[in-house]
């Protein structure tokens, strides 16, 4: 064992099963203390019966690791606050936020209901503001007490939130929401002591057994490409102390493939100097359209 992330606090949401799940073990793996958040819902966001957040804990402290269980709404600012607070009553710090909880409600546009597009902006991207809002305030205020932090920040955004997705307008535009929300926590948290990155994950999970419904099951021997687990190394990298310096990053993962975006770069550009027709600027458009990269295919299209 490396253990890569030996003494730090890492608080993981969504960690009762799927991606969530396998970080929260990766990261206990290397010796992390886990904060296990999960509200415990289906795949709508209906309420479950069961806790999996106390079932990885359980699986954590088995495997002689340390972990408890947090079961409050992220979206929530109270809920976003507690989660912070039991780090900080349970182990006396926080290093690492891990942002993983969702759930979906797919439809396509014209079928897409008010309280279907409310509920998975909410869960997604307000899900990620709050905890992240609470964990700064911490951090900010150990950076000016003098105790700058080495903390990190691993934000779950989505190829359907880079390319979009057909039938998930809501879950396309809360992900690059949350890729907006990383660059500039980025930028703004750098002085306390805090890295921000995103991470667009590929893997089986109840959220993607219609995503990747031809590539779905596990082969009975060699490499398990859609394995959730595949994509928690870099996660967990990222949260330990290891990636001093790589901050407002965006990462693709899948199997073994790591990725890093380049995000909406410019591309070719023309300026006349002067106001155009709309003639004359779709003109120059055209122009411009054949230089350019052609954009990647969305999701189901």
């Amino acid at each position: 064992m490396s253990a890569l992330c030996d003494g730090r606090v890492v608080v993981v949401t969504g960690a009762g099963r799927g991606l969530g799940r396998a970080h929260a073990l990766a990261f206990a793996a290397e010796g992390a203390r886990v904060v296990v958040n999960d509200l415990g819902v289906g795949l709508d966001g209906a309420r479950d019966a069961k806790s999996p957040a106390e079932t990885v804990v359980a699986e954590i402290r088995a495997a002689g690791g340390e972990a408890v269980a947090h079961g409050g709404d992220v979206a929530t600012a109270e809920g976003a606050a507690s989660l912070v607070r039991t780090a900080l009553q349970t182990y006396g710090r926080l290093d690492t936020l891990v942002s993983n909880a969702g759930f979906l409600r797919d439809r396509m546009l014209v079928n897409l209901d008010e309280d279907d597009w409310d509920a998975v902006i909410r869960v997604h991207l307000k899900g990620h503001f709050l905890p992240l809002k609470h964990a700064a305030a911490h951090w900010r205020a150990e950076a000016k007490a003098g105790r700058t932090p080495v903390a990190r920040v691993v934000h779950t955004s989505s190829g359907a939130g880079l390319l979009g997705s057909v039938g998930q307008g809501n879950y396309s535009a809360a992900k690059a929401g949350i890729v907006g929300l990383t660059l500039v926590a980025a930028a703004e948290l750098a002085r306390y002591g805090v890295q921000v990155n995103a991470v667009a994950p590929a893997a089986r999970t109840r959220m993607t057994e219609r995503t990747f419904a031809e590539t779905m099951a596990a082969p009975a021997t060699g490499f398990d490409v859609m394995a959730p687990g595949n994509v928690s190394p870099l996660v967990v990298w990222l949260g330990s102390a290891a990636s001093e310096g790589v901050t407002g990053r965006v990462f693709e993962a899948e199997g073994g493939r790591i990725t890093v975006m380049e995000g909406w770069r410019p591309g070719p550009s023309a300026d006349k100097g002067a106001r155009r027709t709309p003639v004359e600027a779709g003109e120059t458009a055209r122009e411009l359209l054949t230089a350019a990269r052609e954009p990647g295919p969305v999701y189901g299209a």
